[in-house]
Parts: C-alpha cells; sequence; structure tokens
C-alpha cells in the first residue's frame, strides 16, 4: 500500500502574528487545519499511512491528530530539532518510506486527483513525477520543462526571467520512488527544488512531470489565507472532508 509524507515543519513567519501560536500547517481553512484537508485528500485515494516531519510547536499537531485514528489514518511523526529541508525529511524517513510514496507539502491547500497522478508515475517508469501546473510569474517558482514525452529536461528554483523557457511549475504534490532518498545526505539540510531535483537529473536519473486539474494554492501569506478562505466559502475550493459542495476550479501556489 502506498504511503504518504505530509511536510508539517514550517513556522511560517510570513503569516505572523498568526503563526505566533499554532505551525503553519495548522492553519484553519474553513475551520479546519491545513493538514485536515491534506489529510482528508490522501484517504479519499486510499492512502492511509502518512509520516509527517515536525519541528515548530509540534504538539499542536499531535495534540490535534493524535495517532490519526479518529481521522481514518494511521500517522508516524518525525521530530526535527534542526530543520532538515523537504528532502532532508524525507531521508529522515528512509525506514518507513519503503515503497513509491506520495510528497504533499503542508502549506498547499489542494483537492486534485491523487489517483491520477500516481497511474501516471507508475507509467512513467521515472524515479519521480512532479505534479506541474501554469503560473504567470515564473520567477517565483520551481520551474520545469520537460520534452515531448513528458520528462523533466531541467528543474529551475525560481529562475531569473528569462532564463528558462515555459511557465510550468512544481505544486509541491509529488511522487517518488524510495531510491532517491540515496542521493540526500544525511547530515546537511537538503531542498527537494534546490537540491534533490536539478541532482538528480545532472546524473541522468529519469524525472517526469504532469500537469494537474484541481484547486491549489499556496498559503504561505496573509493575502492567500484570505483567498483560501473566500475560495472556500465560495465553493471554489471544494473539501476533500465534503462531498456536498460545488466544485470549481483554481491554480495558484508561488
Amino acid at each position: 500500500m502506498m504511503r504518504a509524507l505530509l511536510l508539517a515543519a514550517g513556522e511560517g513567519q510570513r503569516l505572523r502574528p498568526l503563526t505566533l501560536h499554532m505551525p503553519k500547517p495548522m492553519v484553519p481553512v474553513g475551520g479546519r487545519p491545513i493538514l485536515a484537508h491534506l489529510i482528508g485528500l490522501l484517504r479519499r485515494h486510499g492512502i492511509t499511512e502518512i509520516a509527517m516531519n515536525l519541528h515548530y510547536q509540534p504538539e499542536a499537531i499531535v495534540d490535534y491528530f493524535g495517532n490519526g485514528e479518529q481521522f481514518g489514518v494511521t500517522l508516524t511523526y518525525s521530530y526535527e530539532e534542526q530543520l532538515r529541508g523537504s528532502a532532508g525529511a524525507a531521508r529522515s524517513l528512509e525506514h518507513f518510506l519503503t515503497d513509491a510514496f506520495v510528497v504533499l507539502y503542508g502549506d498547499v491547500l489542494t483537492n486534485v486527483d491523487l489517483s491520477s497522478l500516481v497511474a501516471h508515475h507508475h507509467g512513467s517508469r521515472s524515479a519521480g513525477t512532479i505534479g506541474l501546473y501554469e503560473v504567470s510569474d515564473p520567477s517565483r517558482c520551481g520551474i520545469v520543462e520537460l520534452d515531448a514525452t513528458g520528462r523533466v529536461i531541467r528543474f529551475v528554483e525560481k529562475p531569473a526571467p528569462g532564463t528558462i523557457q515555459g511557465n510550468l511549475a512544481n505544486s509541491g504534490i509529488l511522487i517518488l520512488e524510495p531510491s532517491v532518498l540515496h542521493y540526500i545526505p544525511e547530515t546537511e539540510p537538503v531542498d527537494f527544488g534546490l537540491h534533490l531535483f536539478p541532482k538528480l537529473l545532472s546524473e541522468g536519473i529519469p524525472l517526469s512531470g504532469k500537469r494537474l486539474d484541481g484547486y491549489i494554492l499556496d498559503i504561505g501569506s496573509p493575502d492567500r489565507l484570505e483567498q483560501a478562505e473566500a475560495d472556500y466559502a465560495a465553493g471554489v475550493f471544494h473539501s476533500p472532508l465534503e462531498d456536498d459542495r460545488p466544485r470549481r476550479v483554481r491554480s495558484q501556489t508561488c
């Protein structure tokens, strides 16, 4: 059975003062933490064994979710005294992530079709698949160039204007094979976009990309949080926790 890693160590300085009292992934949208919506998404797609990395105010997350039983999942926690970066968090959980696994960034509110992304990954025979969406300002995101077959040929984190072709960005929704963990050092912080993806490509390790449909919003600022609340109220964001609200589409993360 596929497992998942929810990246939940973020402090969320741009969301202060709200995050003085809670970690960023616990910020509520529609009365529930972002993490609750993401756990609902994973459960909806049959993924019930979930790990979270914790650092900033970890007790807020553990007290709310416990072992995950009341949310229909099983939770494993990985505590980081020093932040290890998004990829470093996965490396610390090598014992848990023994088969292909999903990664969700804990500050990205989304309801995309994970099953479709997983199926694409298995068909691609790649070491990792990056969920993609189109952006208007590539300089704010991790931008991916694909060849005609959907293989990633270049990944640049927040490129300078005019230095990379296209506007397909990393959504923070990934499917990875456990083999990629061997490329992550154990002793230093490592980020997926800044470090791991460029390293894999430089060594000829195949990565694929797939455009995603659905709602994607990085809640990294007060304006984005306000937008998320408005989208929830208007039915633009349809939470995976609910079945009876109308569905619309929005994609915006970086």
